[in-house]
């Protein structure tokens, strides 16, 4: 077997890493890690594809661990992340990672540097004489790399996306050492027109388990339409249907294509974590994925 103590499985929306991680982890004596950034919130449970009942005996962590309605930074997961790794590894089984949020894996395996950023007033009244294009450009310098959108898009995010690289190259060389890790890394791959096709299928599945129940269930228990809509895309569009923005024939093709849009950005991502230095093992997701990770592990 490959000297790693920590199996990563990633992978766009739909392709089937919960269940690739849950077998391995179920061989080799693993736990699973749950890289989502919306699986942590209790009660979002179909618009984030848990998929609990896949888990069985596996253990799982990062998942369930927050009220819905608040946020989950790339910071609270790394500090979360750490502290289950060294509890796993204490009782000497395997951390398995799954998930396709992209930074929290990128945080990961490439050791982001993180720490926790106050508001800054100072800084803030810096930049309140500063439009959005301006803003932008800043963080953009600041982090070249940047992924997340919706920080470019959003004002009150962009001004605290700024806060926080800011503060965190002020203190960066200060920071303790990150734990040592051995990753390997196996990545999903679809042919696209198969991977539509699952996300359109999986969706009409959620939806008859009652996702639009889900997101009513959300709004009714206190969490403004705009924090759904911050959410992400399930929870954004029924957010509309149950608006009356949106028929419910409407909201799922349009659903299904923006999940679509979603899963290529995903991909994109990926990409450039392997451009900047993470070594991916892509398998074949239509094909036997448990003997195609079973064969690299145990070569000959």
């Amino acid at each position: 077997m490959n000297p790693c103590n920590l199996l990563v499985v990633l992978g766009p929306t739909a392709s089937g890493k919960t269940r690739l991680g849950v077998e391995l982890a179920r061989r080799l004596g693993g736990e699973i890690l749950s890289a989502d950034s919306r699986q942590v919130f209790r009660g979002m449970d179909l618009g984030s594809g848990k998929d609990l009942a896949e888990y069985g005996e596996v253990p799982y962590h990062l998942i369930d661990i927050r009220e819905a309605g608040g946020e989950f930074s790339v910071f609270d997961f790394q500090q979360a992340f750490w502290a289950a790794f060294a509890d796993i590894c204490a009782r000497g089984r395997l951390p398995v990672l799954v998930g396709g949020t992209g930074l929290y894996l990128d945080a990961v395996l490439r050791g982001y540097r993180l720490k926790e950023v106050p508001e800054n007033p100072r800084l803030r009244a810096e930049l309140a004489d500063l439009d959005g294009a301006a803003l932008s450009a800043r963080l953009q310098r600041l982090r070249p790399a940047q992924h997340n959108t919706t920080d470019l898009l959003e004002r009150e995010r962009l001004v605290r996306a700024i806060e926080i690289a800011e503060g965190e190259k002020a203190v960066a060389s200060a920071l303790p050492p990150l734990p040592e890790i051995h990753p390997l890394v196996f990545g999903l791959r679809w042919e696209r027109a198969l991977l539509r096709a699952r996300i359109a299928r999986r969706l009409r599945e959620r939806l008859a388990q009652g996702l639009v129940e889900e997101v009513a269930r959300l709004h009714a228990a206190g969490i403004p339409w705009e924090r759904l809509d911050y959410y992400g895309l399930e929870y954004r569009f029924i957010a509309r249907h149950l608006r009356g923005q949106l028929s419910h024939a409407d909201m799922e093709r349009q659903l299904a294509v923006a999940i679509g849009q979603f899963a290529k950005r995903q991909e994109t991502f990926f990409r450039r974590m392997e451009r900047q230095g993470v070594v991916v093992h892509w398998l074949d997701g239509a094909g036997d994925v448990l003997g195609q990770a079973l064969a690299h592990l145990n070569p000959g």
